[in-house]
């Protein structure tokens, strides 16, 4: 048997069993070993009936007597057995699970586990786990020796018709056939006296005590955060290693200029982060950095003072964004500064090219105000197709979506690119971007709040820079929590704002109706619902499915004030500037983290008037309501995303993983110390052998998980 043995070719598993494997991304005896437990029931040793107390978890050896099926009148299916271990007579019972009639006779012998209770003067247990012992015939091949009962169950993630016990029972027979072939590539010097790889597996799977899994745990987590920090690291490395073609000069009395002709003053969070960003310009290496700021905070508009020093050394700025929405909002914003010093800016989507190249003069841009309405004869290049001859000549900066990655876009003059919510794109698309100009300074930028040690682990390759100062003058958004029979009230408030002048957005995490998710909201649905609701106010719908003309329509009309409502998923969440919009609802809050609240959140507080967020949930569990509560104190949008770390985990908070990251199954983003202790392994594992030569086995590991491929 190897680890890369393909699942399907194992005995006892068909084409059905396959497809549910794979659902859970389970394919060869390599995955099925690395599918961790999440929880373990602590069954413990055996007792006899007769010493057992009511409420007690309990572990019991003896024979069935009977079992049957049991139809109520409301179609449901009881089976039942009578259990007897000599002490005596139990009941067990299990709930729409005919089948077991087939596997289990009377004269079976089990082991069973589960909570002794009392129903109807007799003891039963509800429900209990239970496996076959040696006896009546059966031969240690039909007996699995005591894994769902007695001990510390592990419970899996599961999916339909694919089984705890099932996966429990297939780890433990494949466990001994292949531990000795797990190779550990870690040197006991960097392991420091944790576990070895192979006891470490064993342990997570097949502990004694809860001491066993802790030391697995410790060991896997490690191994997760550990080859993560050694990939940023090396990254981080070989960036640095590269020279610049052409170094940039900034000149003091240019960027003091462009500084004096903003409409505004920079914040001192801005001033800070610029020093930074002018000093990696002036550097002879590329810039590697990370720029972090909550909505609002002025990141583009300190990207738009580099993009200008960069057009000063006469190159050229490409500006990536994850949606047109968005790359028309910064093509608004950007065009606005860069106009006044002749700089041509160009826009490149899926759906419109063109070049803003003449004062006064813009392209076809419906989505964004009053640009929109002064579109000169000259100012669009090209508004469908490839890129022409004025696109591709007279743009200084050129701002776009994926589109931006078209090979027939020349990207040679290119000095900085700057990749707007970078965790959107792949680390594919953002190598290509990168790897298409000849070697320019590389600027990224977020709005999501990124903890400590998710920014050491996860963006160890990048410099990190943070606007933690908003604005001044922008009102605090009032939060409220709200429950759901004062839902009237609160549509009679955004209908009372409404009259008054304002506009509100109506979130919800689905577009369409869920078959499994009948409680959360989806936007269709609430557009019509609330269109009776709110019948004297004109309503919009936005989702990310529409086409790009359309949502262009609806963002020009609700931008306009000809739409009151915008009913929207959350595509909302970045590039929405309206200063006029001060009421955010959201809808089945409990489905999104406290981080992606709060930039929702950003979405609205624009202006000078109070702004108000009202969040609504699905009939979530306290701890729920417990965590959604934060968002009524807290507006700090790091502290938010430390708390979402701490309470649901690093997965919650990323969703799935992007193409070319790992996927942490056992370690946690919160443990700094853990964090800290991997990072300084790794680094002082590259400072001793940057190459990794004299270290084969942690070289071809790093490889492997670089490039998503199993170890043979």
């Amino acid at each position: 048997m190897e680890l890369n043995t393909p699942l399907y070719t194992l005995t006892g598993i068909g084409s059905s069993l396959t497809l549910k494997l794979s659902r859970l991304n389970l394919n060869t005896v390599w995955d099925l070993i690395y599918h961790f437990p999440f929880r373990y029931d602590d069954f413990p040793n055996t007792s006899s009936i007769k010493d057992a107390q009511i409420g007690q978890i309990v572990t019991l050896q003896g024979e069935i007597w009977s079992i049957a099926n049991i139809y109520t009148k409301f179609g449901k299916v009881l089976t039942q057995a009578i259990f007897n271990d000599g002490t005596s007579p139990l009941t067990l019972t299990w709930f729409n699970q005919p089948y077991l009639t087939k596997q289990l006779k009377t004269g079976d012998r089990l082991q069973i586990s589960g909570k002794l209770t009392k129903y109807k003067n007799k003891l039963t247990i509800i429900v209990p786990k239970w496996e076959r012992t040696l006896g009546y015939g059966l031969s240690t091949s039909d007996v699995s020796s005591s894994i769902h009962t007695g001990r510390l169950v592990p419970v899996y993630p599961e999916t339909a018709g694919l089984t705890s016990k099932w996966i429990r029972t297939k780890i433990a027979t494949l466990l001994p056939q292949v531990l000795n072939k797990i190779e550990d590539s870690l040197p006991s010097s960097i392991r420091d006296g944790m576990l070895p790889l192979h006891e470490a597996i064993s342990y997570i799977h097949l502990p004694d005590s809860m001491n066993d899994v802790e030391k697995a745990r410790e060991r896997l987590g490690f191994d997760e955060l550990f080859y993560v920090s050694l990939a940023t690291q090396k990254a981080r490395l070989e960036w640095n290693r590269k020279p610049l073609v052409k170094p940039l000069t900034v000149a003091e009395n240019d960027l003091k200029s462009f500084i004096k002709s903003l409409p505004f003053n920079l914040t001192g969070a801005q001033e800070k982060v610029l020093k930074e960003i002018v000093s990696d310009l002036k550097n002879i290496q590329p810039m590697n950095r990370l720029l972090q700021g909550e909505v609002g905070s002025g990141k583009t508009v300190v990207t738009t003072v580099a993009a200008y020093l960069v057009y000063k050394n006469n190159l050229r700025t490409l500006l990536m964004a994850p949606t047109e929405i968005l790359a028309f909002q910064h093509f608004e914003t950007v065009s606005g500064l860069l106009e006044p010093f002749g700089i041509r800016v160009g826009i490149y989507t899926g759906s419109r090219k063109f070049t803003k190249h003449s004062p006064g003069r813009w392209p076809a841009s419906p989505a964004f105000g009053p640009a929109s309405t002064r579109l000169g004869e000259a100012g669009v290049a090209s508004q469908r197709g490839e890129p022409n001859g004025l696109l591709e000549s007279e743009s200084d900066v050129i701002i776009g979506t994926h589109a931006l990655l078209s090979q027939k876009l020349n990207t040679q003059d290119v000095g900085l690119i700057i990749i707007d919510e970078q965790q959107r794109f792949g680390v594919e698309q953002r190598t290509i971007l990168r790897n298409r100009a000849k070697l320019p300074h590389f600027l990224t930028m977020t709005a999501t709040p990124i903890p400590r040690t998710v920014a050491l682990t996860l963006y160890g390759d990048l410099d990190l820079s943070i606007i933690d100062e908003m604005p001044k003058g922008r009102p605090q958004i009032k939060t409220f929590l709200v429950p759901e029979k004062k839902r009237a009230d609160g549509y009679k408030f955004i209908e009372k704002k409404i009259k008054m002048g304002d506009q509100a957005y109506i979130i919800t995490p689905l577009i369409e109706p869920s078959e499994t998710l009948t409680t959360v909201k989806a936007a269709k649905i609430e557009f019509v619902r609330l269109k009776k609701i709110f019948p004297t106010l004109t309503l919009g719908l936005l989702h990310g499915r529409m086409k790009a003309k359309d949502k262009e329509q609806v963002l020009k009309d609700f931008r306009s004030g000809h739409i009151h409502i915008l009913v929207s998923t959350s595509v909302v969440e970045v590039g929405m500037d309206i200063p006029n919009a001060t009421i955010m609802v959201i809808e089945g809050a409990e489905r999104f983290g406290l981080a992606q609240l709060h930039q929702l959140r950003g979405r609205i507080g624009r202006g000078t008037k109070t702004s108000y967020c009202l969040v609504y949930t699905s009939g979530v569990s306290t701890d729920d309501r417990r965590r959604l509560k934060y968002l009524e104190t807290t507006f700090d949008g790091l502290k938010l995303a430390e708390l979402d770390l701490k309470i649901r985990g690093s997965g919650e908070i990323f969703g799935t993983r992007q193409s070319g990251r790992f996927e942490f199954k056992i370690a946690s983003l919160s443990n700094l110390i853990m964090v800290e202790k991997t990072k300084a392994a790794a680094q002082k594992l590259l400072s001793d052998n940057p190459s990794l030569d004299k270290h084969p086995q942690i070289k071809r590991k790093l490889e492997q998980l670089a490039s998503n491929v199993m170890p043979d």
